[in-house]
């Protein structure tokens, strides 16, 4: 039951500076302290406020009030007004000054502050610089709580309102008035419709440009969500027709407004099919990854070799292995080309030639760079390789206050040759810096398995170069001896090729590592993933539930979804009274969680996976372990996390996990895809099983159409080629 206090706010015990989430001891009118916890952005230490809020019960810290709404009160006595100036709250006036203003002005203090701030140079020992201080200090508490009572009148909640005050200060209310619709594209978790309910309410037009441009901006976003790089023009007026519920003519204005801006571009096809509409660093990005590559292969190769044999051999015996035919090509390839791709599925050798590659390289005294796109896909390479991997951000050195990379076409890599491990994972915005840090004459081998899924952000880069003939591909397909034995290995490739995959009662020699479990009904299904993560697991292979299990699921809705699946786990993983709540769910110290997105300030991306080390609800913080890193979250940041007991597949690319359990039904059709399949599988290490319908296994392995994504990369590549070609 809400309650509505008066008070002065003493002290803030905690408060995160890009929330405004705060820990505050309040003393009330009748004498009274509590501790009130919640949103207090626009309020300070001093003054006096109306709370309203609900009683809750810290198990630790006692009762505290969950605040609601909070209203800023102006002190109505002279002592009132001296202890609210005392307190600190307005830069240049100190306890001194404070007595001296209110000796001077009394009761109209405030009202003299508000009206007539220049009559404050009449009292002693304030000057005309300390005048404007002053001024500057009370226009800008003035315009914060003014933002937070606008914002809150439009149902605009305080965390989202934190993060509005923080992107634009005390310019927010100038530039929501102006275009609120910067809300949608300038602030995480502020969606298009969010700011289209606030701008009808100031009184914008349904078919002002202002509302067509930021609708053709948000549906070119969420496409390059799904993957897209560019879009058709006549499909994305249909998208935004639907979106904004005006006139196909209007927002193809829009597009071409957006273009003429800066914001957007097109690729007029010059065919009969219509002009690709870009987001303007989508377009500049699959331009510059085309003639990166162009560039590096026009280039000298500055670590060209010879004598192939016996540099093979001294491999060999360096290794102690001996090369398949097509590993000696791939290492040739590598080595005496300028840009090649070696590409396989699991177990065909791949660690193996990037060992060949860097023993030769460091026999020659040449340089190599070996990076990935994760942290665990670096981790795994580092291992692998007996070298320093590093992740792709951290190579390129990253700046998460500038948001930029410090190596670059001036600052390149200083480097003979660079190998990019998981190459699939890699989207079109983070080749092209890639590419643009490479100094001429590098050579680039890109390793990766081409029937993955493609990267969770925009494009299928390594298909597109592929499928382009643009540079050398080398394809190992020869299952490796011991790998033969791997029946996860085995059924990999039978699955990739549309065949129905071995199953355990078919393995007689060793004992299998992947597992087909049917079960006809989704609640059944469901009872074994949780029987299998709880117990089975653990009392046949001695694995640990949350630390070596991971399960994969297509899809995020329904009763084998992610979400349901995380509830569930959670209980039986992790029991126990939440100690935080986010929506329908929560967390507990304890739980496994991962980072939905990327944050650059932390060095913490979008599937990153760690554990809670402890909630501390009374300072707001929540520590989480990232594999030895530990990251604090302001209680209002765990929208960056969620449960990772369960994964999306899409989620797991890049990682590897000791066992997999992947439910697969009927439920999930709309994603029944063999590539989707293949790697889910191809994420296990020791063991893959897998629950469900035996339809829903045939019809994902029959299905290897996959969902489309608009690029036109390929393209740009082909065409290149048939230019450089002509030009010789």
């Amino acid at each position: 039951m809400p309650v509505t206090l008066t008070g002065h706010v003493d002290r803030f015990t905690f408060q995160a500076e890009d929330t405004g989430w705060t820990v505050a001891r309040v003393t009330l009118e009748d004498g009274r302290g509590v501790t009130a916890v919640g949103y207090l952005v626009g309020i300070n230490p001093g003054e006096h406020v109306e709370l309203v809020g609900e009683w809750t019960h810290h198990p630790r810290f006692g009762p505290q009030l969950k605040i609601l709404r909070v209203q800023p009160v102006v002190p109505a006595t002279v002592d009132g007004i001296r202890k609210y100036l005392a307190s600190g709250i307005l830069k240049g006036i100190g306890p001194v000054t404070a007595e001296r203003i209110v000796d001077a002005f009394g009761e109209a203090t405030l009202a003299v502050m508000d009206k007539e701030p220049d009559r404050l140079a009449e009292v002693e020992g304030i000057g005309s610089k300390r005048v404007e201080m002053i001024k500057a200090a009370w226009n800008r508490q003035h315009e914060g709580r003014e933002l937070m009572m606008f914002l809150r009148e439009h149902d605009i909640g305080p965390a989202l309102a934190a993060r509005i005050y923080k992107e634009y200060g005390n310019r927010a209310m100038s530039i929501i008035r102006k275009n609120p619709y910067r809300l949608a594209t300038d602030i995480y978790g502020v969606g298009f419709r969010t700011a289209d309910r606030l701008a009808q309410r100031l009184g914008f037009d349904l078919t002002s440009v202002l509302r067509a441009e930021a609708g053709v901006l948000y549906a070119l976003q969420a496409l390059s969500e799904e993957g897209h790089v560019c879009y058709p023009l006549e499909a994305l007026l249909k998208r935004c027709v639907s979106l904004l519920e005006i006139d196909a003519d209007t927002i193809e204005r829009a597009v071409r407004g957006l273009v003429d801006r800066g914001w957007a571009a097109l690729e007029e096809l010059g065919t009969e099919d219509p002009p690709l509409v870009y987001l303007k660093r989508l377009y500049l990005a699959e331009r510059g990854v085309c003639q990166g590559i162009m560039s590096l292969l026009s280039a000298e190769n500055t670590v060209a070799m010879e004598d192939w044999e016996s540099l093979e051999r001294w491999a060999e015996g360096r290794l102690d292995l001996v090369l398949a035919p097509e590993q000696r090509e791939a290492v040739r390839a590598a080595l005496s080309g300028k840009v090649t791709i070696i590409t396989g599925g699991p177990g065909t050798g791949k660690t193996t030639l990037v060992k060949a590659i860097l023993e030769i390289m460091k026999k020659k005294g040449r340089t190599v760079l070996l990076t990935a796109p994760t942290g665990r896909a670096a981790k795994r390479l580092a291992l692998s390789s007996g070298q320093e991997a590093k992740t792709i951000h951290r190579l390129l050195e990253f700046s998460p206050n500038e948001l930029v990379f410090k190596r670059d076409e001036e600052h390149p890599l200083r480097t003979d040759a660079l190998i990019v491990d998981e190459t699939s994972m890699v989207d079109v915005s983070l080749m092209n810096s890639l590419l643009s840090s490479l100094p001429p004459g590098t050579v680039l081998v890109l390793v990766g398995d081409a029937e993955q899924l493609p990267s969770v952000g925009p494009g299928c880069v390594l298909k597109d170069i592929i499928e382009s003939k643009t540079v050398p591909v080398i394809r190992l397909n020869q299952i490796h001896r011991q790998a033969e034995q791997s029946l996860i290995v085995v059924n990999a490739h039978r699955i990739n090729a549309g065949k129905w995959p071995l199953m355990q009662t078919e393995v007689q020699d060793t004992a299998p590592d992947w597992y087909f479990i049917e079960r006809t009904h989704e609640e059944k299904i469901l009872d074994l993933v949780m029987e299998l993560c709880s117990e089975r697991l653990k009392e046949r292979f001695g694995l640990d539930p949350a630390n070596d299990v991971q399960v994969l699921t297509p899809m995020n809705r329904g009763p084998l979804g992610v979400l349901n699946l995380n509830l569930r786990l959670q209980e039986v993983l992790n029991p126990g009274e939440l100690e935080v709540k986010r929506g329908e769910s929560g967390f507990r110290t304890g739980d496994k969680v991962m980072q939905l997105r990327n944050n650059y300030e932390r060095e913490v991306f979008n599937g990153d996976i760690g554990r809670i080390l402890s909630v501390d609800r009374e300072e707001g913080e929540v520590r989480v372990d990232f594999e030895g890193r530990v990251l604090s979250y302001a209680l209002p940041e765990l929208d960056e996390l969620s449960l990772a007991y369960a994964i999306s597949v899409h989620k797991s690319q890049g990682s590897e996990y000791a066992a997999v359990v992947c439910p697969i039904a009927l439920q999930h059709y709309m994603l029944l895809q063999r590539n989707l399949l293949y790697t889910a599988i191809t994420r296990g290490k020791k063991l893959v099983v897998l629950v469900g319908q035996k339809r829903a296994l045939q019809m994902a392995i029959q299905n290897d159409r996959t969902r489309r994504r608009y690029s036109f990369l390929k393209e740009r590549l082909m065409d290149a080629r048939k230019k450089s070609m002509a030009g010789r």
